[in-house]
C-alpha cells in the first residue's frame, strides 16, 4: 500500500492528546516515508483542512475522555471529517481513572465518517484535576507509543486491515459534558490575552477582565495551564478538598493500552 500524508489529527486542550497522537503519526509516516501534518481542532470554530482523507492518506485521531466519553464539542468536530476507505489509528487519552465507553464512541465514529481503523490506543496523561501521574505522557510512555505503532505498521502491510473490536459497551455511559469546576481570575491578571486564546470554547471574556463564562466552559483547565503569570487558578476549598481526595483515589499507576 502506498501511504503519502500522515495526519495527526486531535482535540486537546492541554497537549496530552496531541502528544500522543503525534509520537504515533511520526512513527507510522517513517514506515512509508511519509509526511507528517497536524489538523488541530481544540478551538471552537477554527476552521482547519483538509476536511477530507483519501486511502494514500492516513489518520491518527486523539482526544481527551470526560467522564468516560468523548467530549461532546470534540466529537462534533471529528464528526466534520470524511473519508473514503482511509486507515487510521484512534486514541483516546485519561486521567488514570477508565476511559470507560471513550475509545469504543471514537472507533465507531471514524468508521461512520469512512475511515478504517486498524489500530488503536487508550493513553494515561496527567490528569486536569489535582495530581494525578503528573508529567505523563512521559519519554517511556511516548516510547511505547512508537513502538505500538510500529508494530501496527508491520501488521497493516502485511495485509491487516482492519482492527474488528475495541473495549467499550453501548448504549454508551453518561458522560461527554464538561466539568464544573470554573477558573478563577486574580487581580495579578496581565490581560495578554492567552488565556482566551487557548480556551477551546470562547469561554474566556477579554472585554469582561478575562473573565470565564461558566456556561462556555468545560473544566479543561487550559487556561490555568498557559497563564504566564499563574493569574487563571483554581483555588476554591471546594476544588481543594476534591482535588486532595481524587488525587489519593488515582494514585495507583495505570498502564497505556493497546490493541492492533
Amino acid at each position: 500500500m502506498k501511504i503519502k500524508n500522515v495526519y495527526a489529527l486531535y482535540f486537546s486542550p492541554t497537549s496530552s492528546s496531541k502528544k500522543g497522537a503525534l509520537s504515533i503519526a511520526h512513527s507510522l509516516a517513517s514506515q512509508w516515508g511519509a509526511k507528517v501534518h497536524e489538523v488541530d481542532i481544540t478551538i471552537l470554530n477554527k476552521k482547519v483542512q483538509p476536511e477530507t482523507f483519501c486511502a494514500e492518506d492516513m489518520v491518527v485521531f486523539g482526544a481527551p475522555v470526560y467522564s468516560g466519553r468523548l467530549y461532546r464539542g470534540a466529537a462534533q468536530r471529528l464528526a466534520e471529517f470524511s473519508a473514503e476507505n482511509t486507515p487510521c489509528v484512534v486514541t483516546v487519552t485519561y486521567g488514570n481513572r477508565h476511559y470507560d465507553d471513550a475509545l469504543l464512541e471514537m472507533y465507531e465514529l471514524a468508521k461512520k465518517q469512512g475511515f478504517v481503523p486498524f489500530a488503536a490506543a487508550a493513553l494515561v496523561a496527567q490528569h486536569t484535576f489535582g495530581d494525578i501521574q503528573k508529567g505523563r505522557p512521559n519519554e517511556r510512555d511516548l516510547k511505547e507509543n512508537r513502538e505500538f505503532a510500529l508494530g501496527a505498521a508491520k501488521e497493516l502491510i502485511a495485509g491487516k486491515k482492519v482492527l474488528e473490536q475495541v473495549p467499550g459497551n453501548t448504549p454508551y455511559k453518561e458522560g461527554g459534558g464538561g466539568g464544573s469546576f470554573i477558573p478563577q481570575t486574580k487581580d495579578t491578571c496581565i490581560a495578554c490575552g492567552l488565556c482566551a486564546e487557548v480556551c477551546p470554547q470562547q469561554a474566556v471574556d477579554a472585554e469582561n477582565g478575562y473573565a470565564v463564562d461558566a456556561s462556555r466552559c468545560i473544566s479543561c483547565f487550559a487556561c490555568i495551564k498557559y497563564c504566564p503569570v499563574h493569574a487563571k487558578c483554581m483555588e476554591t476549598p471546594e476544588y481543594l478538598a476534591f482535588a486532595e481526595k481524587f488525587s489519593k483515589q488515582l494514585a495507583q499507576r495505570r498502564e497505556n493500552e493497546y490493541f492492533v
